[in-house]
């Protein structure tokens, strides 16, 4: 039983193309899939920086509307200076009045903070938005150019499965079970060139037995790693 050099070359080839291509399709789809992952982590980013503006505008409603129930407290609390009956309870009047009219100016200055606060917040839902649509026009043009790109490569993967059927032919019946077992096993890595006398696959010397059947056509698989070997065209 005999075996072509330049067929067990040519099945390599078309092998290792076969392996390329078939990564490269699989990993159009996992490009894909991690600009999902940081479109969804942008929309996280924008639902939270919208949420703390909300929550602040919220806390600045409830402090503008303690400032206006103190104001209203004040003015009551100076209507009744008028109607004190003693000394004593007009200097009582006097600071509460002080004391509201102090807990509204904490107030005031912590609105004014909050509002600062909050501007500084609409900034970043602004950018939090704009770094949003850029990751969405990047998984956009991702999905597109995967989506062209998936369809040639099939079509090389078809062309090329179709080119492998036709040289398996050439195969010797014999030997065609082993040589399936090999590739079903490693794949492209099934087969090696042998270089020097060595397997280029894992380094291992071959026996002078093993080159010399190389040498005369014959199929020899690597005593190390198994693969099925060939003559390199050197």
């Amino acid at each position: 039983m005999s075996v072509s050099t330049a067929v067990l070359r040519e099945l390599h080839r078309i092998h290792l193309q076969l392996s390329n291509l078939r990564e490269r399709l699989d990993h159009g789809p996992r490009q894909v899939k991690a600009r999902e992952i940081t479109v969804a982590k942008f929309e996280a980013a924008l639902a939270a920086a919208q949420d703390a503006v909300k929550q602040t505008k919220l806390a600045i409603d409830q402090k503008q509307l303690d400032l206006k129930t103190g104001e209203i407290k004040i003015a009551d609390l100076k209507t009744k200076l008028n109607g004190c009956s003693s000394n004593k309870e007009y200097q009582t009047l006097l600071e509460q009045i002080a004391a509201s009219e102090m807990a509204n100016s904490v107030l005031a200055d912590e609105i004014l903070e909050a509002m600062e606060k909050c501007d500084q917040l609409e900034i970043g839902v602004g950018e939090a938005r704009k770094h949003l649509e850029s990751a969405k026009n990047e998984l956009s043009k991702c999905r597109d150019t995967v989506a062209s790109e998936s369809v040639i490569i099939k079509g090389d993967i078809t062309r090329l499965e179709g080119e492998l059927g036709e040289i398996e032919k050439q195969l010797p019946t014999l030997m065609k079970d082993d040589y399936r077992r090999v590739i079903r096993g490693k794949g492209a890595h099934g087969m090696s060139e042998v270089g020097d006398g060595v397997c280029l696959a894992c380094g291992n010397k071959m026996t002078l037995n093993m080159q010399n059947e190389l040498l005369l056509s014959k199929p020899v698989f690597c005593k190390a790693c198994g693969c099925l070997l060939y003559m390199g065209e050197d």
